[in-house]
Order: structure tokens, then C-alpha cells, then sequence
């Protein structure tokens, strides 16, 4: 399985990007946000209070960066010039980029906002204070939102060491457990196992955190969606909720499952039930050319006819890829149709006032159908952990 990116899968986004342009009748466009510029030249950084800023016109690409940028950018083969200031606030940052714009004789600028993104104390200024700017209308979301082949590739690969985490965490997890204490085993020997596998291969993307992650939140903290990981050691009785996700070159899969520690009782096992249940009037209703409304929809029937709506607390699921929640949506009140690329997680849920059920699983839309990338066991008995 792939790794990374070829070098077409840029040409490709720069061109048309450079279409768009032509369209537009603009000389060039800039980006401030920090996952539109990787996807457009592969460079990855942190977006903090020190704005990076990519400027492509029709024979060129440049980027404004803080001096501690600079090395770490340079060898990009996809961008032509590296502009620099020494830091925020005194190196004017905002300036800088407007004078690499104006070297480059750029009149008409289109731009994803009106200067960088107000993060960790970032004040300003707006790019409109140094240049006559109008912001286009978010090219790269919608570039993003329809994956490639080999996009899919690396969500697929991503699915297969999530997997592996999710086994080492399930192997791992025993009553009298502290789940944090799991979670860091669970996510070091998968995230070994997948360096020892991937080898160089492998771009490495952090700094000190392996690119395999696997966890989950127990016991009350399950009946929030959003719950967080309690300071309470695992349980007989306890539902957990989980999750596992490897970063493959910038790209991610999601795999969650709902779990009991020991013996299940005959409420969990309804709602257990009930919940996978309406994953596979998910995986069902979807399709190439289907509304992402129609799929909500028909969730939204089921859970009613089993007299269980009023425990739902989220729409069904949603776009992924480079980020985590990406759109399109899969929401009753959006009207986009799913198409050949899109990647989404069917994740419907049920939370009581004791706990929550919620698989999550990783799915592609292709030109006939859909398939599922992520293949943890769904079923009851593979998602109990004895003692």
C-alpha cells in the first residue's frame, strides 16, 4: 500500500488551481490556512501567531514564512520562492507577504481571508490594509471534498494500522485498567509496529507522538458524544467508546467501536442493537448521486420507529480526509450529493443517561456503490471484553 503522495497529485491541484484563476480573470491567489497550503505543495507546518502565506499565480509559487521556516520549507520542489520575516509581531509578517504579491505584479488578488487566521494571540493586520484583495470562495474545500485515488489509498492504509491499534487496545483492556494508562500502550505498540513495518518508507509527521492512536472514554463519560477519557479505572459492567485513527502522510481513517467490559446486560445489548442497526440503514441508503439528506433521513426514520429519536445527539457522520470533520456533511439539512472520492464516516449514535453507543466505520463512495475501508468486527461478542 502507498505512503505517500506522487508528485502528480500536486500538479494536478496546482492546475487547477491555475484554472480557477484563469476563470476568475485574476493574477493570483493566496492562502493563509495551513492544511489548504499542504494540500496544494505538500509543505506542512503549525499554524500558530506566526502566519505562513502561499501565493500562486499562473507561472509561479511562493511562500511567506517566520525565519524558523525557512530551512524546513526550502527544498519544497513545488514552491519556487521562499519570502521571510523574523517574527510576530515585530517582523510584520502581513507586510512582507504584500510585497512578495506586489513583486510578482500581481493586480487582482483573490484570497481564503482577509489576512491570517486569529490563533493563539494573532491580532492582525488584514491583508486589505497593504492591497486590493476579495476572497474567492473556498476552491480548495471544494477541491478537497471529492478524494483521489490516491487519497482513498492512504485513508484505506490509515484504516489498516487503525485496526491494529484498536486490537492492541482491545487485547489490553481488563477491569482494574486506567484507561489513559491503555491507551498509551495500545497506541505505542501499534504505532511501532507500524515504523517497523512502513520503515523509510514512512513520512514521519510529529515531533514525539507515534502515527497510531487508539483510546477510548468509559463509563458515564460515554453518554456525551464528546465525552473525555475519566480518571477511573475500567470496571466490570462499564461501556467504553472508542477510537483509532494513523496518520498517513496527512490522511486519516476512523474506526470506533462500543465495547463492555464483562458481562452485557439486556438494555446495553438493545441499544447495542439498535445501534448497529442503523449504521447498515446507513451503509444502505448510501450511494454515488445520493443525498447526503436521504442517508440522515433514513437514520432518523429508523430511530423513530424504534421509539428511540429522542436519544440521538448528531447527524449520522461526515466527510474525512486531512482533517478530521471535513464536508460535506451528512446532515437532513444539507443538500449535497455524495459522489465517487468522497470519504465519510457512518457513525450514527444512541445515549442514554447512563452511557452512549456508537460504532464508527470509514467508508468510500465509488462510481458504483460504496466500500467500507475500516473491518474491526462489528458484532456483540467481538466487542466484549472478557475477564
Amino acid at each position: 500500500m502507498p505512503t505517500t503522495l506522487p508528485a502528480s497529485e500536486f500538479r494536478d491541484r496546482l492546475a487547477n488551481v491555475r484554472d480557477r484563476l484563469a476563470a476568475a480573470d485574476a493574477d493570483g491567489a493566496v492562502w493563509f490556512d495551513a492544511t489548504s497550503i499542504e494540500y496544494l505543495t505538500g509543505f506542512h507546518h503549525i499554524q500558530t501567531e506566526r502566519p505562513v502565506a502561499l501565493v500562486v499565480t499562473d507561472g509561479r509559487v511562493e511562500i511567506t514564512v517566520p525565519r524558523l521556516e525557512v530551512e524546513r520549507v526550502e527544498p519544497n520542489p513545488r514552491i519556487d520562492a521562499v519570502h521571510s520575516y523574523f517574527d510576530y509581531p515585530g517582523g510584520e509578517p502581513i507586510a512582507t507577504v504584500a510585497e512578495a504579491i506586489a513583486e510578482l505584479g500581481v493586480e487582482t488578488v483573490l484570497t481564503d481571508s482577509d489576512g491570517a487566521p486569529g490563533v493563539m494571540g494573532y491580532e492582525g493586520p488584514a491583508l486589505s490594509e497593504f492591497l486590493d484583495v476579495t476572497e474567492h470562495d473556498g476552491w480548495v474545500a471544494g477541491m478537497r471534498e471529492a478524494k483521489s485515488d490516491a487519497e482513498v489509498a492512504l485513508i484505506e492504509e490509515s484504516a489498516r494500522w487503525a485496526n491494529l491499534g484498536h486490537r492492541h487496545l482491545a487485547d489490553l483492556t481488563e477491569p482494574g485498567a486506567h484507561p489513559a494508562t491503555v491507551s498509551q500502550r495500545a497506541s505505542l505498540q501499534a504505532s511501532r509496529a507500524m515504523l517497523d513495518t512502513l520503515g523509510s518508507e514512512y513520512a514521519v509527521r510529529t515531533r514525539a507522538d507515534g502515527p497510531v492512536h487508539a483510546g477510548y472514554i468509559s463509563g458515564s463519560e460515554t453518554a456525551l458524544p464528546h465525552g473525555h477519557t475519566p480518571n477511573e479505572r475500567l470496571a466490570t459492567g462499564d461501556v467504553l467508546v472508542t477510537g483509532a485513527t494513523a496518520n498517513v502522510d496527512g490522511y486519516y481513517a476512523e474506526l470506533e467501536r462500543t465495547m463492555f467490559v464483562g458481562e452485557v446486560g439486556d438494555e446495553q445489548t438493545h441499544y447495542f442493537e439498535l445501534m448497529v442497526e442503523a449504521q447498515d440503514v446507513a451503509f444502505e441508503a448510501m450511494g454515488p448521486g445520493v443525498s447526503v439528506s436521504h442517508v440522515d433521513q433514513a437514520v432518523w426514520d429508523y430511530f423513530e420507529e424504534q421509539g428511540v429519536a429522542d436519544l440521538a445527539r448528531h447527524h449520522v457522520g461526515h466527510n474525512i480526509g486531512m482533517d478530521g470533520h471535513e464536508p460535506p456533511y451528512i446532515d437532513r439539512g444539507n443538500d449535497a450529493e455524495m459522489r465517487p472520492g468522497h470519504v465519510y464516516t457512518i457513525e450514527p449514535g444512541l445515549y442514554t443517561d447512563e452511557a452512549g453507543y456508537r460504532h464508527s466505520d470509514t467508508v468510500a463512495i465509488t462510481a458504483d456503490g460504496i466500500e467500507r475501508l475500516t473491518y474491526y468486527p462489528r458484532d456483540l461478542e467481538s466487542n466484549v471484553v472478557r475477564e
